[in-house]
């Protein structure tokens, strides 16, 4: 066979797929990504996945009063942090809607999780410029482990809104740093109002304010004396406006609160600190284990993470070291290096600031949520990873064989990835196994609500995770006060249900079979045969007080 012959594969005559053509085809990939991501959430919001609870209740709760002109909180009830933002998006939701639903609740978080997804795309393709490396975040971001979906969908706070307001940070910073012509100062205040309000949802993704703000003064400090620094300004105060004020009208300092929450109250050794911030909490938050645990085998990432943080930081570093005559015209490719620098210390700033609070060695596994934000550094972070895997797999290509032969980090590279791609994928199956039992079990609350509208009871007792969940799917038909599993007085988020239910002559008391508090109940009905008539429901017990 000739050389000639070898050059014609099967097909010859027809001509190369052009540039423009692989574009194409990569972006119709990227938008089925989106949609695959968007789709995946959907379905899991109508098998009412991930199961909700009384802390998404009290969310809901905030919404439906505002949504009635009732009160407008600023912060989350019961304390002094995180902000209600949620609840103001749901609010015009329930108003539409005609009252208040689990669906209408989380509307708004997934249109959240789908800027997110979007902004994440349009931030990969301005640090690298690579769509198939877009495609691959993309793709990464449109799985969702349990926990992931738990912080994309559930509206309890802060969790849905902070990685869509941290990369439309670094987004409008780096647009800002690389002199992107048009809109400047409009990108200068929208900036500044998202930091703003990032500070009153939620302090978590701090990080990433500061680190895109250092990108900022390092590229635009010259800007800042200007116009664009006194509409920054502005515009900050704006977006904190609900902090502030509440602040100055009470004297309160809300990081405080912010404080105790993280655990600073409690004790934890170091141990067990370093096991679940570093060990732990990384396959947990970035969407590598299964609900509610992590397989040994699952915990690579946990070694991998460091690893790829300073090899990322180590390269973006080195380009920003490179003369300007060897970066090319312009400023983008240093600050592009810079944004992903930025991105790569604020998720170490993020990892540290967890493991050292107490929450990562008393609570490791609910706790990590905490991390949420690490998946804004995810470009950053995997771009070293994708651009050695690529020069790997691509044959004949520049960077197969060098003269120095045939490295280890390429074929490591690709069986990273590979492993990145396939225990996420792991991940999320698990967690789409679960969303029939999750739909069952609504549907066994509702049955819960409808029985006690039948049985015209409108107050009753329960504990913490029973009564704002109950109260919210009841539409406050049905008032909840909370006890505790010794039948005293437990933690009221919103005192004035405490208050009505006191009023009430024979409150009911509600509980899930098989808790504490029913075999408490049952002891008092024991002890007291016929003080109470008991009524069960698959996973529910209703014990009416006799009058």
């Amino acid at each position: 066979m000739t050389a000639g012959v070898r050059q014609q594969p099967r097909g010859a005559g027809s001509p190369r797929p052009r540039p423009g053509a692989r574009a194409g085809l990569v972006g119709w990939l990227t938008g089925l990504a989106l949609l695959a991501g968007v789709g995946y959430r959907l379905w899991l919001l109508g098998h009412a996945a991930p199961p909700t609870n009384s802390d998404e209740a009290t969310m809901g709760l905030a919404a439906l009063h505002i949504a009635r002109g009732a009160d407008f909180p600023v912060w989350f009830y019961g304390q002094q942090y995180m902000g209600t933002l949620e609840a103001y998006l749901a609010a015009p939701v329930f108003a539409l809607a005609g009252g208040p639903s689990l669906l209408g609740l989380r509307l708004p978080t997934l249109a959240l999780y789908a800027l997110f997804l979007l902004l994440a795309w349009r931030l990969t393709l301005r640090l690298t410029g690579d769509r198939w490396f877009g495609l691959l975040v993309v793709a990464l971001l449109a799985l969702g482990s349990d926990r992931v979906v738990k912080n994309q969908l559930i509206a309890g706070g802060g969790y849905p809104e902070m990685n869509a307001a941290g990369v439309a940070l670094a987004l409008l910073a780096l647009d800002l740093a690389t002199g992107r012509p048009g809109r400047r100062l409009v990108r200068w205040a929208a900036w500044g109002f998202l930091a703003g309000l990032m500070l009153w949802v939620d302090p978590l993704v701090l990080p990433y304010v500061l680190a895109t703000g250092g990108v900022l003064v390092a590229f635009c400090r010259r800007d800042l004396g200007g116009a664009a620094g006194g509409l920054l300004a502005a515009a900050t105060v704006l977006g904190a406006a609900p902090l502030l004020a509440h602040s100055l009208l009470t004297g309160r300092n809300p990081l405080h609160a912010v404080l105790a929450a993280s655990g600073s109250d409690a004790t934890a050794g170091w141990a067990e600190r370093l096991h679940g911030g570093l060990l732990l909490g990384p396959p947990l938050g970035m969407g590598f284990c299964a609900p509610g645990r992590c397989a040994t085998w699952q915990l690579w990432w946990a070694l991998a993470l460091p690893v790829l943080l300073a090899v990322a930081a180590a390269t973006a570093w080195r380009v920003m070291r490179r003369p300007p005559a060897a970066q090319g015209a312009g400023p983008s490719p240093r600050a592009a290096a810079a944004m992903r620098l930025a991105l790569v210390l604020a998720a170490v700033a993020t990892l540290g600031a967890y493991t050292m609070s107490s929450a990562a060695g008393l609570t490791p596994v609910e706790s990590s949520r905490y991390l949420s934000c690490l998946l804004i550094s995810l470009p950053a972070v995997l771009w070293p990873l994708w651009t050695a895997a690529r020069r790997a797999a691509a044959p004949g290509g520049a960077g197969w064989k060098q003269p120095g032969g045939w490295t280890l980090a390429r074929p490591v590279a690709l069986v990273v990835l590979a492993a990145t791609v396939g225990t996420a994928v792991h991940a999320t199956w698990r967690s789409a196994q679960t969303a029939p039992a999750t739909r069952a079990a609504e549907a066994r609350h509702a049955e819960l609500v409808t029985t006690l509208r039948q049985l015209g009871v409108r107050q009753v007792r329960g504990g913490y995770w029973t009564c704002n969940r109950l109260t919210f799917a009841s539409a406050e038909e049905v008032v909840c006060a909370v006890v505790d599993d010794t039948l005293r007085p437990g933690f009221d988020r919103y005192p004035a249900y405490r208050r009505e239910v006191e009023r009430a002559a024979a409150p009911a008391w509600v509980t899930p079979t098989g808790s504490p508090l029913a075999a408490r109940l049952d002891e008092r009905l024991r002890a007291a045969p016929g003080s109470l008539d008991l009524v069960t429901l698959d996973g529910w017990r209703i014990y009416l007080p006799r009058t």
